[in-house]
């Protein structure tokens, strides 16, 4: 059992690798990283509980990401290093929030011991949140009560005893990943790793490399040997999203290992085993991409044994602004602020929207009308400046029995998330429950500049 999971930042290969060889040897799980975008992925991807940066980053100041590092992981500690007698640099990374500081080459023998006291305290805040969260774990989590959730719940509830695979189905933003958590956590696994991943966000190489590990040498930087997913959720669960971006030669592996749980790391000749409950997770339908040579039949049925569809938010009624009110809460609650109050408009307009984006949607525009909100009342004027255009009557012009063409529609909104976003590919690709690469695909696609 590792004793923490960690990641380091740093531009110059030999102490990134230094520092983590140190680390790995007191059982820390380490993962590294050589610039900014490498560690906001991680981050997005991985449970990191420490984060050990360098200041003096070749293309940024590690101090000014102290902030994008928090809101990724708010509950991760930091620790920065610092150039030798550079005291400014360590004081003004306390100031932005840092666990502490380190210099380079002097504060070597501390580093284990610091780690040691950054993740105490990363855990004893994970805890206290915990604590003052009620009711966010399991089927707990999953907000609602009307009749096509309650419907999902049941199923999952019963194929979560077994040991059977599940494959997730509906539109982005549906919460797959809730189900995905909740089943896993009522399940006999539950004492075991529970690991997600994302198969549209990484290439091929990568994402082999995240499910099946790689040895030393295996390629290009591959300075040592490495478990992968299927390894580390020995006994555990395994959530596959995006399944239907699998490149086709990694659905044969995958294929292999569910049905003989036997794989091979990358760059190595020793056959391993893994016992890993598999939940998948699709918003395409692969009966039809198998039909188009895009996804293998025999996999489609390995992975559908058990098979739920999460309906869309514009199905599941009054749930609508019960979740509108929920994430209204948690929003006010990161802030330290009293729970807000929809204006009666507000909630006519959340009950007669569309909401494509579905959960992710609906999440993020709360979340935008609470930051903005003065009164504590949250009304149709707080909302994104595209939904302006409809507020002001039940029927939003989104409804699917109106002459749209609804490509024109989803790059309407791949654009208009994209200007809400300012630009940022990855946090566009997370609100509308894609991968970052299916985004680009899209925005290719439909010539978005």
């Amino acid at each position: 059992m590792k004793k923490g999971t960690l990641l380091i930042i740093d531009d110059e290969e030999d102490l990134r690798m230094l520092i983590a060889r140190v680390l790995e040897l007191e059982e820390y799980k380490v993962y590294t990283a050589s610039n900014p975008n490498e560690a906001m992925k991680i981050l997005e991807e991985l449970p990191i509980e420490v984060i050990v940066s360098d200041v003096r980053l070749e293309v940024a100041n590690g101090v000014e990401l102290i902030p994008e590092y928090k809101k990724r992981k708010p509950f991760a500690e930091i620790i920065m290093l610092t150039a030798y007698g550079n005291i400014p640099d360590g004081v003004n990374s306390i100031k932005a929030g840092a666990f502490e500081y380190l210099t380079k080459g002097d504060d070597n023998f501390r580093i284990v011991s610091v780690v040691d006291q950054a993740l105490q305290k990363s855990r004893l805040s994970t805890k206290v949140f915990q604590v003052e969260t009620p009711d966010t774990s399991g089927f707990e989590a999953i907000v609602g009560n009307s009749p096509v959730l309650d419907e999902a719940k049941k199923l999952a509830k019963k194929v979560a005893q077994s040991d059977a695979s599940v494959l997730l189905t509906g539109e982005t933003g549906t919460g797959k990943e809730v189900f995905a958590s909740a089943i896993h956590e009522v399940s006999k696994r539950s004492k075991a790793p529970y690991l997600a991943i994302n198969c549209s966000a990484l290439s091929k190489e990568i994402l082999e490399s995240e499910l099946f590990g790689h040895v030393k040498g295996a390629f290009t930087g591959a300075a040592q040997d490495k478990k992968g997913f299927f390894e580390e959720a020995n006994k555990g669960t395994l959530f596959l999203d995006e399944v239907g971006e699998m490149p086709l030669e990694l659905q044969a592996k995958l294929l292999r290992v569910l049905e003989t749980g036997l794989f091979f790391k990358v760059g190595s000749t020793k056959e391993l085993k893994s016992d890993v409950r598999i939940v998948a997770a699709t918003n395409r339908n692969l009966l039809e991409e198998s039909e188009k040579g895009n996804f293998r039949l025999d996999l489609y049925y390995r992975l559908s044994t058990f098979t739920i569809h999460l309906p869309p938010l514009r199905e599941r009624g009054d749930d609508i602004l019960l979740l509108a009110q929920h994430f209204a809460n948690m929003a006010a609650s990161k802030m330290g602020a009293s729970k807000p109050e929809l204006s009666k408009d507000l909630e006519l307009f959340i009950q007669s929207h569309y909401w494509k984006g579905n959960l992710r949607e609906l999440k993020n525009v709360m979340e935008r009308a609470v930051i903005l909100s003065d009164s504590g009342v949250l009304g149709v004027e707080l909302l994104p400046q595209e939904f302006q255009k409809t507020s002001g009557s039940t029927d939003t012009g989104l409804r699917p029995n109106l002459a749209i063409d609804l490509q024109s529609l989803e790059k309407d909104h791949i654009a208009n998330m994209l200007q809400f976003t300012g630009g940022n590919k990855t946090k566009t690709a997370e609100i509308l429950g894609i991968g970052v690469a299916t985004l680009y695909r899209k925005i290719q696609e439909y010539e978005i500049g």
